[in-house]
């Protein structure tokens, strides 16, 4: 099973960003994950069009964009058009979360949905197939550098049995403390797709960092 791993420009240094990416990408990193925060939807405030549409120039990789919004409908074209490979909205943040992820692949992105540590896989199962992306935070989201929860990898283990019941062929990609300790039970469980910020932008050479977190994954495809 291939793994992709998505560092987290969220524990980059915003002053060097291209040459943040620029690394990784060197490394092998098969996309990079942008945590877009209002201060509504989570209690932090990052990044937003423009800094997506600068990753796009200088990078070849997908740009995975992870909505932590309130509202995202209202800018799902937006972000589509500033260069989101991926968009992925919260199922806590969306109404009607069936026309939301139908609009971002009519938009040419892959559809993305995330649920936070407190929302079981059930609140998703109904459109299990109209999204390509199911992002399960293993944080409560809203900062980088945050303790995994444990409980987490159940999650992800039935998280896949959803998806295979229904015949739905998503990703299940996990964010929030992922590292070296935990990659490969991650995989193990059925997690196709790793974000890591602090574990590759926090050390001294996130391009080794990445290829490390590459080699812990694999150990338990």
């Amino acid at each position: 099973m291939s793994v992709r791993i998505a560092p987290s420009i969220l524990s980059a240094d915003f002053a060097r960003l291209a040459d943040a990416v620029a690394t990784v990408e060197a490394a092998g990193a098969d996309q990079i994950h942008v945590d877009v925060m209002d201060g509504h939807f989570v209690p932090n405030i990052t990044i937003g069009l423009p800094v997506v549409a600068a990753l796009k120039r200088v990078t070849r990789l997908p740009l995975d964009v992870h909505l932590m919004i309130t509202d995202p409908d209202r800018y799902l074209e937006a972000f589509a058009t500033a260069g989101a490979s991926i968009i992925t909205v919260h199922s806590e943040a969306v109404t009607h979360l069936h026309r939301t992820l139908s609009r971002i692949r009519q938009l040419g992105a892959k559809a993305g949905v995330a649920i936070n540590p407190a929302t079981p896989i059930g609140h998703v199962q109904e459109v299990a197939c109209e999204f390509d992306v199911l992002l399960i935070m293993s944080v409560n989201p809203g900062f980088g550098g945050q303790s995994f929860i444990p409980r987490s990898v159940g999650k992800i283990a039935a998280a896949k049995a959803m998806l295979a019941a229904a015949g739905c062929p998503a990703d299940i990609e996990v964010d929030g403390g992922v590292d070296l300790t935990n990659a490969a039970a991650l995989v193990g469980a059925g997690a196709t797709m790793l974000v890591a910020g602090a574990s590759i932008f926090g050390t001294a050479n996130p391009g080794e960092a990445t290829q490390a977190l590459r080699r812990a994954a694999q150990a338990g495809a």
